[in-house]
């Protein structure tokens, strides 16, 4: 038999290459050859991993969706967080892919035995009778223009279906230096737990984690106080859900050790950000955050900020009561999906911290899932190209300076210590630490005009 030869142009390869970072295709089924038939689709592409689903149409268009999970016949969703769709336009009005985040990861991908490729609980479904697709946009799991993104014609002239490959994406040398030793996991928790402020009222540097739902605030600081109590704890409430699991605003103060004495750090977490207007973390009280009104175990009302009048508020803080630092917290795998009303309402909470001269840092969590040898080994996390692109796209998309942003590996189901982890996570705190020297330096110039 001749070989099958892919429909895809080297022009479209490239920019859907540019969605997935930088992986490579490999053709598994192909309708014109192999039959536009569920049997045939699921006989070539279950069991295959990571898949890619390419539809061509007669209007130039080319359209389909990513499963990280891929197919095998379940007869169930598949949850798959990193789930999308995507549209390339032939024309000269769009050369940029667009990219369509799959909104209810539990239901990204409906895997059925007798149906063929089903993407956000029919949002965009593959081989129902023959060469065709059909598209339902559904608010609750995908929001797209159907004109934008197929023309309106779903009668395909090819279907084809891709595996997904990695490419060892790792640079000779390091982007950013890092020591990776025990003896400097030694120096950097000193560092920490002998740093002081050069303003002597101010005995703890209060540090703000504001970030999206599930981007691993909370999972950030039990990461944190993990390293300085000898093992993996579990103090903040963390884990995924559709919403906030964080209602409070939490005020954590460290200790060195289980009986050991307070560190000179405040880890402040704060409700997640979520897309909805009028859900998740305001940011009328992110202001009031940053002056030091807002008491510990505030519960948060997306509905309303915070009032002078609510029990326990801080009429008059103090600088010790006052943010020193602000950390955004993001996931790193979903910087390049960030919706555009996050994206907004992010750029407007920096805004608003710059207002208040508060310096700020960008985490980027999770960057192990990024790329499969940065899983396997941390310390290759700055020779990884993927993660230095992530570091780069969140530098465009926020405006935050690539010095302003650390990619760190939370505690979030190792169930012991990891040294090079906590290495990372502790450069992390320590460039806190100096940025917050920043914030006392502009204090201690303005007191002494």
């Amino acid at each position: 038999m001749a070989e099958v030869r892919p429909r895809l142009s080297k022009k479209e390869e490239k920019q859907l290459q540019q969605l997935l970072e930088n992986e490579r295709f490999s053709l598994l089924y192909k309708g014109s050859v192999h039959g536009y038939t569920v049997v045939a689709f699921h006989a070539k592409c279950d069991f295959q991993g990571p898949s890619l689903v390419v539809a061509y149409n007669n209007s130039g268009f080319v359209f389909g969706g990513y499963s990280s999970q891929g197919f095998s016949s379940s007869n169930q969703y598949i949850k798959d967080e990193k789930a999308f769709l995507f549209s390339l336009n032939k024309g000269e009005t769009q050369d940029k892919p667009v990219k369509i985040p799959v909104k209810n990861a539990n239901q990204a991908v409906t895997d059925m035995k007798d149906k063929g490729p089903n993407f956000g609980a029919g949002s965009l479904c593959f081989l129902i009778t023959g060469a065709d697709a059909t598209t339902t946009p559904n608010d609750n799991y995908c929001e797209f223009n159907l004109a934008e993104f197929h023309g309106n014609d779903t009668a395909l002239v090819e279907c084809e279906v891709y595996r997904v490959e990695g490419i060892r994406d790792i640079l000779e040398s390091p982007w950013r230096k890092l020591t990776w030793t025990p003896e400097e996991r030694k120096s950097l928790k000193e560092f920490v737990r002998s740093y002081k402020s050069c303003l002597n009222p101010v005995s703890q540097v209060r540090i703000l984690m504001i970030g999206p739902v599930g981007a691993g605030k909370s999972s950030f600081f039990n990461s944190v106080n993990s390293v300085f109590r000898g093992h993996v704890t579990c103090q903040a409430i963390a884990g995924s859900d559709s919403t906030s699991v964080t209602k409070k605003y939490r005020t954590y103060t460290l200790k060195d050790g289980k009986a050991g004495k307070a560190l000179p750090i405040i880890l402040c977490d704060s409700m997640g950000l979520e897309e909805k207007t009028g859900a998740g973390l305001e940011v009328e009280d992110v202001s009031k955050i940053l002056q030091g009104h807002v008491p510990d175990r505030y519960l948060f009302n997306a509905a309303a900020s915070i009032q002078p009048d609510f029990p326990g508020y801080i009429l008059t803080p103090s600088l010790k009561d006052k943010v020193h630092c602000v950390v955004f917290v993001i996931d790193a795998s979903k910087i390049s999906i960030l919706s555009t009303n996050l994206e907004d309402k992010l750029r407007r909470l920096r805004t608003i911290v710059n207002q208040y001269d508060v310096p700020n840092i960008l985490l980027l969590t999770k960057v192990d899932e990024l790329c499969p040898t940065v899983a396997e080994d941390i310390r290759e996390v700055y020779k990884s190209r993927a993660v230095q692109k992530q570091v780069h796209t969140a530098a465009a998309r926020l405006g935050i300076p690539v010095s302003n942003i650390l990619p760190i590996k939370n505690y979030s189901s190792s169930l012991e210590l990891d040294y090079d982890s906590d290495i990372l996570i502790l450069h992390a705190i320590q460039q806190m630490l100096r940025y917050a020297d920043n914030y006392f330096d502009n204090i201690s110039f303005a007191l002494s005009d």
